[in-house]
This record gives C-alpha cells, sequence and structure tokens, in this order.
C-alpha cells in the first residue's frame, strides 16, 4: 500500500464523475443519454405510466397460471439453452420475477452493463459467478487482498471446488494459467480502501474475465465496466438498499453471461425476494443523493481524524465515497464500546453511520498472517458514514477516542494513506 497526499476534504466531497449512461431504448423509443442522477429515478419504471401507476408494483407469486401448456415448455427450454429471461407471462418464481427484473434492469443501466442478475445475498451472487466459470472447467482464480473477509474465506477454503493464487496487482499476468477463470479484486477494498487502478488490471487480466466488487464504490463513484471489468459484484445489502432493511447481491455482466448466472440461480435457488426487489429499486432512486451526502460527511471526519494524535493512520479513498478506516494508537475496543450515536455492528451503506472492528468480525475468518499481511492491523477500525450532522458525530467520535495524549504521535506515524 503506497501512501500519497490526503485529498482535500472540499475537493474529495465535490470529485463525483458526471457520469452519463448510454443511450437506451425504452418501448422502442431511443433515447439520448441521461444523467447517473436521472437514471437512478427512472429506470426500471419507465412503462409505469403506461400501465396507470406510479409507484411499481410488488409481484409476491410463486407460480403463474397458463393454458398454454406447448408455449411454456418452449419457454422453458429456450431458458435452458441460453438462459436467457423467457419471453412472455412468467412461469415460476425460481425462474424470474417481474419486480425482481425490475431493480436488475434498472442496475445494470446504472452500471453500463447489458444485463444484471440478482440473488440473496452478496456471497450467493460471488457463488454464482465461480459456479459458473467451474462448469465450464476453469476452476483456478487469481485474486487481490484485501477482499471482503467471507469472499477470501470462500476462495481460500475451496468451499467450491475453486483454487485461489493470490497476487499483489502487478503479478495477475504472470499467474493467469490455462484453467484460470476468473480474476477478481475489490476496489476500494474491505476494509483497507486501498485503490486498484481497474483499466490497468483489465488489461493484464487478457482474456480472462476480471470480476471487480464495486460495493463500496457504487456506481456513483465509479463504473469498473468502463474500465474493462467484465463483471461488476455488489452486496446490494449494502449502499444499493441503503437502509439497512434487505439482503441481496448482484452482478451487472453482459447478457451472454447473465444466461449463464440465471441457469445457476435457478438450480441453485438463490433468488431475491420480491419485496427485497421492491425495496433494491427504491433504494436506487436516492443512491446518488445518499453517496454524496454520507461522502462529504466521511471526507470531513477524515480530515479530522488524520489531525487527531489518538489516531495513527487514516485510509480514505481518493475518489471519495463514505467509508473511513483509522489504525488508533489505544486499545481499538474501547473506542467500539465508547460511541453511542455511531453504532457498533457489522454491515455498512446505511443512513446511520457503524463502526467495526474488522480483525474481531468482518475479516475474523480470514487468516491472521493473511489478514495482517492485506494491511488489515489489530488496531484498524472501519466507519461507514451516514447522514447524520457531521458535528454529532465528531462529538461522538472524539469522546469514543478517550483522553487525548499528552504528547503528539510523531507526524510519520500519523500519516495519511490513500492508495492506488
Amino acid at each position: 500500500m503506497s501512501s500519497a497526499s490526503y485529498p482535500d476534504a472540499g475537493t474529495a466531497s465535490a470529485s463525483y464523475p458526471d457520469a452519463r449512461t448510454a443511450s437506451a431504448s425504452y418501448d422502442g423509443v431511443r433515447t439520448a443519454s441521461r444523467a447517473l442522477a436521472t437514471e437512478a429515478v427512472h429506470a426500471g419504471r419507465d412503462d409505469l405510466a403506461r400501465q396507470g401507476l406510479h409507484a411499481p408494483p410488488i409481484d409476491l407469486s410463486t407460480t403463474y397460471p397458463s393454458y398454454d401448456s406447448r408455449g411454456e415448455a418452449a419457454r422453458i427450454d429456450a431458458f435452458a439453452t441460453t438462459g436467457a429471461e423467457p419471453d412472455g407471462p412468467p412461469v415460476y418464481a425460481r425462474l424470474g420475477n417481474p419486480t425482481v427484473a425490475r431493480f436488475e434492469a434498472a442496475l445494470a443501466r446504472l452500471e453500463g452493463t447489458e444485463s444484471a442478475v440478482a440473488f440473496a445475498s452478496g456471497m450467493a451472487a460471488l457463488s454464482a459467478v465461480l459456479l459458473v466459470r467451474a462448469s465450464m472447467g476453469l476452476r483456478h482464480v487469481v485474486a487481490v487482498r484485501p477482499l471482503y473477509g467471507c469472499s477470501d474465506h470462500l476462495l481460500t477454503a475451496g468451499l467450491l471446488g475453486s483454487e485461489v493464487t493470490w497476487v499483489d496487482p502487478a503479478g495477475i499476468a504472470d499467474a493467469l494459467r490455462p484453467d484460470t477463470g476468473l480474476v477478481l479484486v475489490e476496489s476500494p477494498a474491505n476494509p483497507t480502501l486501498a485503490e486498484l487502478d481497474l483499466r490497468a488490471v483489465a488489461h493484464a487480466c487478457g482474456s480472462v474475465p476480471l470480476l471487480a466488487d464495486n460495493t463500496f464504490a457504487t456506481p456513483v463513484l465509479q463504473r469498473p465496466a468502463e474500465q474493462g471489468a467484465r463483471l461488476v459484484l455488489h452486496s446490494a445489502t449494502k449502499y444499493l438498499g441503503g437502509h439497512g432493511d434487505v439482503m441481496a447481491g448482484v452482478v451487472a455482466c453482459d447478457e451472454e453471461f447473465a444466461g449463464r448466472l440465471r441457469q445457476v440461480r435457478f438450480a441453485t435457488g438463490g433468488v431475491l425476494h420480491p419485496l427485497a426487489g421492491y425495496l433494491l429499486l427504491r433504494g436506487l432512486s436516492t443512491l446518488p443523493v445518499r453517496v454524496r451526502a454520507a461522502s462529504a460527511n466521511a471526507a470531513e471526519l477524515a480530515r479530522r481524524l488524520v489531525a487527531d494524535p489518538r489516531v495513527t493512520r487514516v485510509h480514505y479513498p481518493r475518489i471519495g465515497g463514505a467509508m473511513v478506516a483509522f489504525e488508533v494508537a489505544g486499545d481499538p475496543h474501547e473506542v467500539i464500546g465508547g460511541v453511542r450515536l455511531v453504532t457498533p455492528a457489522v454491515s455498512l451503506g446505511s443512513v446511520d453511520t457503524l463502526i467495526q472492528h474488522p480483525a474481531s468480525i468482518s475479516h475474523r475468518i480470514v487468516d491472521a498472517d493473511d489478514r495482517r499481511g492485506a494491511g488489515v492491523s489489530d488496531r484498524l477500525l472501519r466507519l461507514s458514514v451516514g447522514l447524520e450532522d457531521v458535528e454529532d458525530l465528531w462529538a461522538d467520535l472524539d469522546r469514543a477516542l478517550g483522553q487525548r495524549a499528552a504528547l503528539p504521535i510523531p507526524a510519520a506515524a500519523r500519516e495519511p494513506v490513500s492508495s492506488v
């Protein structure tokens, strides 16, 4: 992890790309490119007015009647062949659901991909990707640490029969083998917020698909498909839902890969519940506003933490965002026990601020030496900054950090870090 100058809080909070989506066709009408904020509100809802609706309906059906069994058989045959969503009325909830399909279409628009496939959790989504590649005889994975702890464990333990080679970004090309089916990275990474040059990583992958976990950044801050990633993974539980009340995962990708993912989802049953699909579609409508407001808070908290002698290191991404990681001079468990407004809990991306100790919880399942080697120190705390007033958040953190040190820690020990 290379050190770099800390981004000014004002710059960080204003550095969002002026993203516009590509032109698209809605009900046969070609549209010009639209701003991401506009798509967040309207994608997945374009047909509602024509139906006399304003809010998307929730379809809770598990099965659907059909008096045309020959036509139904043909649709199922087509799905079995390509994994394409069946034309005509739905067949069975494990094949697909209209409410979930609205969320998938919207997320694909925001990420700039042809399709997206939703699952019951982020880990179910990652598992489906691995199973797709394994079904093609491509069980080897090249991965860069750090990753989310359970992603790391899934690969390291070989729970799905995969074999992983852990490398630094510069070693990706040399690690590729004839049976390599996937390169997996996360940027900004969980929990250190280390960033990668995704375009350079994609180039190093050659013809091997790159899967980029975009959970922390969201399409508001970056769209990995535009930088060469074939697959974009989200734990939709986090920012896409945004309110701590829905669990889901989604993979944005091209339609060919989406078809294979749907086949795995159908066979393994990792489907997303329609109510979750509804909540996620609703969450997307405020995603840009939430991410930008929380990021402004995070940038200001990071600035104050850098100047605090009780903090030895601060990690904050150059692209901005609502996540801050920092290492404390004292006992991190005392900080966890000392917060009152901030909630000590796992997960992230909600409207309220959460703090956790990765070495004890989210990354506990990773071997201690591997964890520390990836920069996840025992004194590291991960802060998911929400939408509260920043002064109230700082007052709570200031109190939880305890008595200020009588002598300042040397500046070199308090070096802020932003990695690429």
